[in-house]
């Protein structure tokens, strides 16, 4: 009977110890060695919610697999896929879309310097009125207007040219930064998997012009999450249409 007392006691406590916890502390993304307490903690797959103490240290139940959420007040949202429960540094970035300071120094200037005339200014502005009339000398401070056909082509032509270089800078930016190894290391996808996934999830120039700096490790853990409520063959690649023979 006792014995039977006693591996009851001793198989009842092993439930408790199934669950699983991620720990960590959150800094400032400049300041590396200041905390940031009261930075709330979220677990986006099982809806658990923490905060991070004094110190800037966090505690959650989670598991391998789950997507943590940490939000604070003035800073930017970051997220972490948990390929293990090791412990977990998180740096924050600051919002900031406020001007840098500039120090104003007030200049004493001389009436005279100010109401000084350039002296190299002509003191007529010519009117090319053309076909065979003579040029007319114009004695009021207005400049005169010359027409050119072809500037607005020229202008259009350099706006069209400076979109396609920024386009391009930003599709090399993406090259650089979602690769299969980053990839990898957020998710452990391979193969076959691992390329439907980069071709489904791959980020548009859209999508990283309008959030700057972009944060691709956020974006492919997200991604990731997505992809995991996929069926199997949603995850495949739809092959294109076939053309009727003639």
């Amino acid at each position: 009977m006792y014995r039977l007392i006693i591996l009851l006691f001793l198989a009842l406590p092993f439930s408790g110890f199934t669950q699983t916890v991620a720990t960590g502390a959150v800094f400032d993304y400049n300041k590396k060695t200041l905390s940031l307490p009261g930075v709330t903690v979220r677990n986006l797959t099982t809806k658990k919610t923490s905060t991070t103490n004094n110190a800037g240290k966090y505690t959650i139940g989670a598991n391998v697999g789950d997507l943590i959420e940490f939000t604070l007040v003035g800073y930017h949202t970051d997220t972490l896929y948990l390929t293990n429960l090791l412990n977990r540094t998180i740096y924050l970035p600051v919002k900031s879309n406020s001007l840098s300071d500039v120090d104003i120094t007030a200049v004493k200037m001389n009436k005279e310097i100010l109401n000084a005339k350039d002296p190299l200014a002509e003191k007529y502005t010519l009117l090319n009125t053309g076909g065979n009339l003579d040029r007319k000398r114009m004695k009021d401070k207005v400049g005169g207007l010359n027409l050119n056909l072809g500037y607005g082509k020229y202008k259009r032509q350099q706006r069209k040219e400076a979109d396609l270089e920024e386009r391009e800078g930003y599709l090399q930016e993406i090259d650089y930064n979602f690769t299969e190894k980053a990839v990898t290391e957020l998710t452990k996808l391979e193969g076959e998997e691992l390329k439907n996934f980069m071709i489904i999830y791959r980020p548009s120039v859209e999508q990283v012009k309008a959030e700057r700096p972009y944060r691709y490790a956020f974006y492919i853990s997200r991604a990731f999450y997505a992809w995991k409520k996929l069926t199997p063959q949603q995850r495949k690649l739809q092959d294109l249409p076939k053309l009727k023979a003639n």
